[in-house]
């Protein structure tokens, strides 16, 4: 019998940096490698979806999801001008990103990607059949978006090009002022901009960041509840664009899901509440806490620069003075305390580690206490 080979498409595609690190960790290992909340999910989602699996029949929704989640969705955007078929509920803003990028990637055509940038992109890149190409957020400026470089990257072959605000890694956000930048050089190409916006409710900064939607018309915008309303299990995200791109998602996402859980969407309709309002406020406090705090003791126990960031809940620890970053990381899985390489999210990143707050104030002590110890040796 023939030995199994994956088809070419698949082939050295393996587990994410993220997950080899997760795997390679001890029992016990305090967890700052973590991209999701440890927060509960806010009492008025769970209520609600209790009461759905009490008193309702949750069979399929429509493959677009419920109508009336999609309208409060296509209310979100002015771009959408309130049309619910411009919108797609997923399981989860990572199928949106996939449909997204399958839907509007040819083979040959390039990707422009952030670097450093999350995991998935050039992965999902690959199996779309594309090339990706990247731009620089240069380390030396604190990963902040670089006008002159983003330009400089783009090519006559860019046929989509995808920004994220705020980051996953670095928890930088995009200024209005970014944002028009981006818009005026994509106009010029004509590509489409995917926009990933999942940790667009996490932010610190005085005002919410704006969305690229109202920049640029051939904007596809990705989102969903997973980190501001805590729901990571509950695979609820959404795509959304112009009618014609989204309705090529929509028949791959009918084959791929067939639909989002039904309760998942029944729960999510009262996130646009007062009460789920305030739970997102909330969330907002308490990360923005842990942030001050992990950054101060950054500062005070490690000597060490880290990035301050403006959204999500991440920091990039500057361990470039250690070696490699996968390195450190893997040095200090044997402190038992769980870190990211900056290495698995683009050369930009290497030297840095990122370091989630998803922890209470004690833990982050304690997690910073053993990477002291770790770095030491």
């Amino acid at each position: 019998m023939n030995k199994f080979a994956p088809p070419k498409r698949l082939q050295g595609i393996e587990k994410s940096v993220i997950r080899q690190v997760f795997d390679r960790a001890k029992p016990g290992s305090i967890n700052l490698g973590l991209g999701e909340p440890d927060l509960p999910t806010p009492d008025v989602i769970r209520r609600a979806a209790v009461k759905a699996i009490v008193e309702e029949q949750n069979g399929y929704t429509s493959h677009a999801g419920l109508p009336a989640l999609r309208e409060k969705v296509a209310a979100d955007y002015p771009y959408l001008e309130g049309k619910p078929e411009r919108v797609v509920i997923t399981a989860g803003s990572q199928e949106a990103l996939y449909l997204a990028l399958l839907a509007l990637v040819d083979e040959g055509d390039e990707v422009l990607l952030p670097n450093p940038g999350f995991v998935a992109y050039p992965t999902i890149v690959r199996m779309a059949g594309g090339t990706a190409k990247f731009y620089r957020l240069p380390r030396e400026r604190g990963f902040a978006f670089d006008a002159d470089e983003f330009r400089r990257a783009l090519s006559p072959r860019t046929k989509v090009v995808v920004c994220i605000s705020p980051s996953n890694p670095t928890g930088r956000t995009l200024s209005p002022d970014d944002l028009a930048s981006i818009a005026d050089a994509v106009r010029d190409h004509g590509a489409y901009l995917i926009s990933d916006e999942i940790y667009r409710d996490l932010y610190y900064t005085p005002e919410r960041p704006g969305s690229l939607s109202s920049f640029y018309e051939r904007t596809v915008v990705i989102g969903g509840l997973s980190k501001s309303m805590s729901m990571t299990g509950w695979r609820l995200g959404w795509v959304c664009g112009e009618e014609a791109v989204v309705q090529a998602v929509l028949v791959l996402h009918g084959y791929v899901t067939t639909c989002a859980s039904a309760v998942s969407q029944k729960a999510s309709l009262v996130a646009w509440t007062d009460e789920a309002e305030a739970g997102r406020a909330g969330f907002r406090k308490t990360f923005r806490a842990r942030r001050d705090h992990l950054l101060g003791l950054i500062d005070s126990v490690l000597g060490l620069r880290a990035v301050t960031p403006e959204g999500a809940f991440y920091t990039m620890l500057d361990v470039s003075d250690y070696g490699p970053s996968m390195k450190v990381a893997d040095a200090l899985l044997d402190e038992k305390v769980i870190t990211v390489p900056g290495a698995a999210f683009g050369s930009e990143s290497e030297g840095f580690l990122r370091v989630s707050f998803c922890a209470d104030h004690g833990t982050l002590e304690e997690g910073v206490r053993r990477i002291k110890k770790g770095l030491e040796k």
